[in-house]
């Protein structure tokens, strides 16, 4: 055996270079593991990173890749932020023993938990929501009356001239955070189905930004904790099934469909609680719905103000054009005025 400082290693030395060697292959599949699981990972990775048989950290290219990781989660999230959707297509809920049904259901569950009062989906607000879109300014909203409008003679096709009736069974909730009553099976849901994707296809055709990712799924919302955000300091987190679960397969009774509501989500609330409705279109019977007569006056009312406001606009617009300096008729009123004041100079 060498002595130790004439070149040679010992047992002990030898053992330490071992355990380096295996603590550098082992940092190396993790960071390579790491990598992978990054949004800018590539095929080559060893190569774009500069990972080498020996291992070695790049401090500069770690903060560059760190950057770039987290430029990439500001755009996603700049993309979903820049997407909210601020108008939605509804389909009322005017059946008064479906919404009796209701009350009674929200004043069982606040005897049993009074806090959860402000949670609770307010009178005249009920609703299924068939599509939800993102309208900017007035032009946009009126685009999308448009395209509601348009959207009339599909439903007709999908129904056929039937009547579209929706029956409500049970309760469920979504992730314990928001409850609703359930759409019971049945041909009504693939027809709701259709026609929910047909508006989708014929609002965005019209360039609208409008559909979720999530699969459509129709409910009847009667509460959301996310109302009372409140809730959570006291330790409500959850819906507690326990609280209704003496209607999970209560009937509600049916609505028959009479129209679909182009609806604001910000707008002030009509008086009588339901949201505000920038237009409409009546399906099938005109008896439980709004006249096409109506419809008609209002959509042109409001073409008549926009129009108005429009030629207002313009007129400023021009009249402040026409006051600017270098503005041609501004020039040639100045030009006639110096050449008369010329003119009285030598008769004088």
């Amino acid at each position: 055996m060498e002595r130790p400082g004439a070149g040679g290693i010992n047992s002990s030395e030898y053992e330490n270079v071992s355990r380096e060697k295996e603590t550098s292959e082992e940092f190396e599949a993790n960071a390579m593991d790491f990598l992978i699981d990054m949004p800018f990972a590539t095929i080559d990775i060893k190569d774009d990173y500069g990972i080498t048989d020996v291992p070695h950290i790049n401090l500069e290219r770690s903060k560059e890749n760190e950057r770039i990781s987290k430029d990439q989660i500001k755009k996603r999230k700049k993309k979903q932020k820049d997407y909210q959707p601020n108008y939605f297509l509804s389909i009322p809920i005017t059946n008064k023993e479906i919404i009796r049904g209701i009350k009674i259901l929200q004043n069982a569950i606040i005897q049993q938990d009074k806090r959860l009062a402000k949670a609770m989906t307010s009178d005249g607000s009920f609703h299924i929501t068939l599509l939800v879109m993102q309208l900017l300014n007035e032009d946009e909203v009126n685009i999308g009356i448009g395209a509601l409008l348009e959207l009339k003679p599909f439903v007709e096709e999908i129904l056929q001239g039937k009547q579209l009736i929706l029956p409500f069974q049970g309760i469920d909730t979504f992730g314990n955070q928001v409850g609703f009553v359930k759409l019971a099976e049945g041909d009504h849901v693939n027809s709701l189905l259709e026609i929910a994707e047909a508006a989708k296809r014929t609002f965005q055709e019209k360039g609208i930004l409008a559909g979720e990712n999530r699969s459509f799924k129709p409910h009847l919302t009667f509460m959301k904790l996310s109302r009372a955000p409140q809730l959570r300091k006291k330790g409500v987190k959850k819906i507690d099934p326990e609280v209704y679960e003496k209607f999970i397969s209560h009937r509600f009774g049916e609505e028959m469909v009479h129209r679909i509501d182009l609806c604001s989500m910000l707008k002030k609330k009509q008086s009588n609680g339901y949201y505000h409705c920038e237009s409409s279109i009546v399906i099938g019977d005109k008896n439980g719905g709004e006249p096409d007569d109506a419809e008609l006056v209002r959509l042109s009312k409001r073409l008549v103000e926009n129009a108005v406001l429009k030629a207002v606009q313009q007129y400023l617009e021009e009249t402040q054009n026409k006051s600017k300096p270098g503005d041609g008729s501004s020039v040639k009123t100045r030009e006639a005025d110096r050449n008369g004041t010329d003119s009285d100079n030598n008769r004088k």
